[in-house]
């Protein structure tokens, strides 16, 4: 029985017998997940609706400390990082489009590249993105943190809601600091871009200036402000629900925090086609 027991096959750990259905099991693995996660934000949405009504009808129990708090995290603190990426990335779009421009004498054109390429588009992705991969990962550390050390289970306990003293004042807070950080960027942004078009083409700053409200429509800078609001709020909410679906363990703490910020940036990649498929006749003309 031993030289028997011997002479058998042996399986490795990692070697699991394939079935031939794995690709229609693993879609519909991803598929079963994604639903979960569409619901569990719809009922978080939901949640934060009933709370608003509730906090409309009693303005006393409004969180201002924690929306102040959370405005300054998200926005004040949010400005520096904010300021060198739009500089950078202002004064590299000049000085590639400059280059392209001076071939065929159209260097007064760097004014409508740069005014509508920052302030519709640019201005808000880089906000966003920077927000998500700053803020919303902070969000769901914060969160994850509370559920391993069981302040959750503790708030419930005293009866304080979680999506009214935790979730909303991060949702307003971010829904509030995303507009003026797209202001702030793209105003940074521009200035880096002036700067190159006056050192590459000899650009005056005052013509620059005077230029610019003719070359880009307003409605370009309540586009991208309307992008800031949107971006900002569903940043926030991704956020929030991954770090409530964290168990008390510090691995699902360190995968929700990666899953929140890939899936928040991934989701402002889509709004932010969506709003270029929706408005792409608007400020352009």
């Amino acid at each position: 029985m031993f030289k028997r027991l011997e002479n058998l096959p042996t399986l490795q750990p990692g070697d699991k017998q394939r079935d031939l259905l794995w690709p229609i099991t693993t879609l519909g693995g991803l598929a079963l997940l994604l639903w979960q996660h569409t619901l569990g934000l719809i009922i978080l949405i939901g949640q934060l609706l009933i709370d608003v009504i509730y906090l409309i009808r009693h303005p006393i129990y409004i969180p201002w400390r924690e929306i102040s708090a959370n405005l300054y995290r998200t926005g004040a603190q949010a400005l520096g990082i904010t300021a060198l990426v739009g500089f950078l990335i202002g004064i590299v779009i000049s000085y590639l489009s400059s280059k392209q421009l001076q071939l065929f004498g159209a260097d007064i054109f760097i004014i409508n590249i740069l005014g509508i390429s920052i302030i519709r588009e640019l201005g808000p992705m880089l906000a966003a993105i920077l927000v998500a991969g700053r803020s919303g990962s902070s969000m769901t550390a914060q969160l994850g943190v509370m559920r391993v050390t069981q302040e959750l289970d503790a708030l419930t306990v005293m009866g304080i809601s979680h999506s009214q003293r935790l979730i909303l004042p991060k949702v307003l807070g971010l829904g509030i600091a995303m507009p003026l950080l797209v202001i702030w960027t793209s105003a940074i942004a521009l200035l880096g871009g002036m700067v190159a078009a006056e050192l590459q083409l000899g650009l005056n700053y005052q013509y620059f200036l005077t230029a610019l409200p003719d070359s880009v429509p307003i409605a370009n800078l309540w586009l991208g402000l309307g992008k800031g609001v949107v971006c900002g709020m569903v940043i926030a909410l991704i956020a929030c629900h991954f770090g409530l679906r964290i168990k008390p363990n510090t691995e699902s703490l360190g995968e929700g925090t990666t899953s929140s910020v890939v899936t928040a940036i991934t989701v402002v990649i889509i709004i932010d086609a969506i709003f270029a498929i929706i408005f792409s006749d608007v400020g352009l003309t």
